[in-house]
């Protein structure tokens, strides 16, 4: 049987949503393995000076638990 746990996370980046989700899978691929996959829950953008300086996602994180252990 297959047990799979979900976390929330939050990341950022100066580039793009696909970049921050990207630094999302992996700052906790550091310390997680079987990611399935991420759920984008929330996206926004921070702005200065009239100008998007990062982005900024919420990301449900999928990853299956080892059997046995």
């Amino acid at each position: 049987m297959s047990v799979v746990k979900v976390i929330e996370l939050i990341a950022t980046s100066e580039n793009s949503i696909a970049d921050a989700v990207r630094n999302a899978v992996a700052e906790a691929s550091k310390t997680i393995h079987n990611i399935d996959s991420v759920f984008v829950k929330d996206i926004k953008a921070h702005v200065k000076d009239g100008k998007v300086t990062t982005f900024g996602v919420i990301c449900k994180v999928s990853f299956r638990l080892d059997e046995g252990r």
